[in-house]
């Protein structure tokens, strides 16, 4: 049975779903660790009091939507550094009038420095996707793929010359494992981390995302906020919080 509009629309309903898969055992069973005041833009949240004007947000994975990107820079004025190595994004991105705070890189993020293999989502009907690439080959056609030049946090770090960021948001299809497991070699890891975890895709499976979790919290990082759907995780780098 499909799921109407209407019943993804009322609040109770992602809720109800992640309990039902969280007791089917299709997802963790998390929790915020720590208490901060947070907001939410574009369906993101994130700690309130740890941005600024002078911040550095680096959001990966663009797609054809910079809505957080875009709402960050309006209240606090802050800069972002968008990363996407798609065609269709850097298209749509160089299409757009933006503002003096956004700057877009076609790099790909990843847990080492060279080429990361990239290939094209196919829905369960069989049809191509336009936007999204994934590290992962769901469709098995090894034909459908680009190779875009990757780079770790902390190279990406040190090419654009900064010396920390305050926020990393990242929405990559399933290469997002590499990349948090690279945060280990950072001299200064980002203070806050929004991740959306992509368990459910084939061949992945939430054990790989429970060991991301773990990886984090061994280099210093809490569980500040869960979504509804249970997916997006925000995470802040903090010595001695405690909830």
């Amino acid at each position: 049975m499909r799921t109407s509009g209407w019943m993804k629309r009322q609040p109770w309903f992602w809720p109800a779903k992640r309990f039902l898969k969280r007791i089917s055992g299709k997802e963790l069973w998390l929790k915020p660790e720590v208490v901060h005041a947070t907001q939410k833009t574009a369906e993101w949240t994130y700690i309130v009091d740890r941005l600024s004007s002078s911040s550095v947000v680096y959001s990966l994975g663009v797609g054809d939507n910079i809505d957080f990107d875009l709402g960050v820079i309006e209240k606090f004025g802050a800069r972002v550094y968008a990363f996407d190595p798609t065609p269709y994004a850097k298209e749509w991105v160089e299409g757009r009038e933006l503002p003096p705070g956004f700057e877009f890189k076609p790099w790909a993020a990843s847990g080492e420095d060279g080429s990361l293999r990239l290939y094209r989502r196919v829905s369960k009907r069989g049809k191509k996707a336009k936007v999204m690439w994934t590290a992962e080959n769901e469709a098995g056609d090894s034909s459908d793929f680009i190779d875009a030049p990757a780079y770790t946090v902390r190279t990406i770090m040190e090419k654009l010359g900064h010396d920390k960021v305050d926020l990393l948001k990242m929405d990559v299809e399933g290469a997002e494992y590499g990349i948090l497991d690279g945060l280990k070699h950072a001299s200064h890891p980002p203070e806050q981390l929004l991740v959306e975890f992509h368990h459910r895709f084939p061949g992945i499976g939430k054990e790989r995302t429970a060991a991301a979790i773990k990886g984090l919290a061994k280099i210093g990082y809490k569980i500040f906020d869960v979504s509804d759907t249970g997916r997006e995780i925000g995470f802040v780098l903090t010595i001695g919080d405690t909830k």
